[in-house]
């Protein structure tokens, strides 16, 4: 696998142009020089990629796709690519620092596999190229026009968060099926041991997805973040326990929920129910029996 700590090593070995700045690169890809067969690689920055009219040599039955890609910090881009040299597009790349020092440009799709592409009309590749071609005018080396290049980024960045929540929802079967197996793979954790807490990176995995694209696909379809979904699950199993194992104490219970420590068990559930389990325990002896 290579990997590739900056812009110019990156843009050397695939035949793009040098970069004018560190922190900020961007360019059109010419299918003449680009090279399209590569090895594993991996980036330690962020990408995105617009390519029209790409289709990949290992799928000739498919038909060309005009989608974003993304590329990010530790992300294995494998087994590599060989594509046809016949698309054309557009690449953004974004060092690591230029993020940190704007946190408002990122995105969690600038963290999306490469299965996960959003997919153009083509009034929204007219949108993105026409913010594409303001960009490239004040695109200079150094500091030079930053705000303004910067300011361009951001609108590019938000188009492209709003095309994916119009793909989320102009194909939901889709989608459906990844929020039942999600919902499904919630439902099933706890009929198992366990000896962690559930993550949305849990299930994230159990679906062959990044965990940010799972995140978003959840908070779309149920209005709640994935995380919120998982907590509701996991106060739903901590009230069983403690009304039916009367003989399990409080750290025996986070230990079965799979808190690593009893103490943050206690203050998730309080947070969450505004009761501590003992006084949530004590709250459901006082309530009456039911008769038979």
């Amino acid at each position: 696998m290579r990997v590739f700590k900056d812009f110019a090593s990156y843009n050397a070995y695939i035949g793009l142009a040098a970069p004018l700045n560190s922190d900020i690169d961007l360019g059109y890809y010419d299918p003449a020089s680009i090279t399209v067969q590569s090895e594993p690689v991996m980036v330690d920055f962020y990408r995105i990629s617009i390519k029209i009219n790409f289709k990949l040599t290992a799928t000739p039955e498919a038909e060309p796709v005009t989608a974003v890609f993304f590329n990010s910090p530790e992300l294995v881009i494998a087994p590599g690519w060989e594509a046809e040299p016949t698309y054309s597009g557009m690449y953004l790349q974004i060092s690591k620092k230029a993020i940190e020092e704007n946190r408002y440009l990122f995105r969690t799709y600038l963290d999306y596999g490469q299965h996960e592409a959003l997919h153009l009309t083509e009034e929204e590749v007219a949108e993105i190229s026409a913010v594409f071609q303001l960009m490239t005018k004040y695109y200079a080396p150094g500091k030079k026009n930053s705000g303004v290049l910067l300011s361009y980024l951001n609108v590019l960045v938000t188009l492209v968060e709003a095309f994916y929540k119009r793909q989320f929802s102009a194909d939901p079967k889709q989608y459906n099926r990844i929020i039942t197996e999600f919902q499904q793979n919630l439902v099933d954790f706890y009929n198992q041991p366990v000896k962690q807490l559930p993550s949305v990176q849990y299930f994230a995995d159990q679906a062959g997805l990044t965990a940010n694209y799972l995140g978003d696909i959840v908070k779309h379809f149920t209005q709640k973040s994935a995380l919120e979904n998982i907590h509701e699950v996991v106060v739903e199993k901590a009230k069983e326990l403690l009304e039916h194992n009367t003989k399990l104490n409080t750290a025996q219970i986070a230990y079965e929920l799979g808190f690593e420590y009893p103490n943050y068990f206690s203050k998730f559930f309080k947070k969450q129910v505004s009761l501590s389990p003992k006084e949530y325990r004590l709250q459901l002896s006082k309530q009456p029996q039911a008769s038979n």
